[in-house]
């Protein structure tokens, strides 16, 4: 049963980390940075993979804390483990839905993204436009953007700071389920962020290069929460009940 639960977490978290690394804000800077900077897709693709790549490494970073303050405390209290564990997720889940329900949905920088398109008819599909109910402001910017390049490696420093620091707060919960599993548990978890996070960011940034930017991704931005906290609600009954 306890291999069947670490599935059931691992691919929990996968869809978790992936829908997460989905969200507007964690692949349309690149491509709006790559416009800016004149970026060729293959470029633009290398540095999205590099900053989701930091991405994890800070969350997993994180998840090595808690796996080795966990580790400790789960020999001491042996049985109650799951329980306490279990009960956690329990809360993080209801905080994520209780954000949800407070117009707090999502804490990640906000883009102004929500209105941008490719045009069908640019040269070579590398121009992004803002259609015509795009905010004056982001008009505004990227025109001040285009009067004033930056280098290529500020640019790229930018991006990596923007999601090196912001680490994937909806997936550490899936290392305190995981505890009881050691650092097996650790490394699965690890190896699932990893794979879910970079190849969600190269995915979507990957599609919006290609034109189909019109995706109503920003609903699961605007909704990130409630599945998050239905997720992580549901992973902590599974682990009381079946792990104690």
């Amino acid at each position: 049963m306890n291999q069947t639960v670490l599935t059931t977490i691992a691919v929990t978290g996968f869809g978790v980390a992936f829908f997460h690394a989905a969200i507007p804000t964690h692949w349309l800077p690149f491509v709006l940075t790559a416009r800016v900077q004149r970026w060729n897709a293959s470029k633009t693709i290398a540095v999205t993979a590099l900053a989701g790549t930091g991405h994890v490494l800070v969350t997993a970073a994180l998840g090595l804390a808690i796996t080795l303050f966990g580790a400790a405390i789960s020999d001491r209290i042996g049985i109650w483990f799951p329980r306490i564990a279990g009960g956690a997720l329990l809360l993080f889940g209801l905080y994520y839905l209780f954000r949800q329900v407070i117009g707090k949905g999502h804490v990640h920088f906000h883009y102004p993204h929500e209105h941008l398109y490719l045009d069908e008819h640019t040269h070579d599909g590398d121009h992004v436009h803002e259609n015509e109910h795009a905010h004056e402001h982001a008009h505004e910017h990227d025109h001040e953007c285009r009067a004033h390049p930056t280098s290529d490696r500020a640019a790229i420093l930018s991006l990596l700071a923007f999601l090196t620091f912001s680490p994937c707060e909806g997936f550490v919960p899936f290392y305190v389920s995981g505890i009881r599993y050691g650092w097996a548990g650790f490394a699965v978890l690890t190896a699932v962020l990893s794979v879910a996070t970079v190849a969600g960011m190269v995915i979507f940034t990957s599609l919006t290069l290609a034109g189909l930017s019109k995706m109503k991704l920003g609903l699961l931005e605007k909704y990130e929460s409630v599945l998050m906290g239905v997720l992580l609600c549901a992973v902590g009954i599974l682990i009381i009940f079946f792990e104690t």
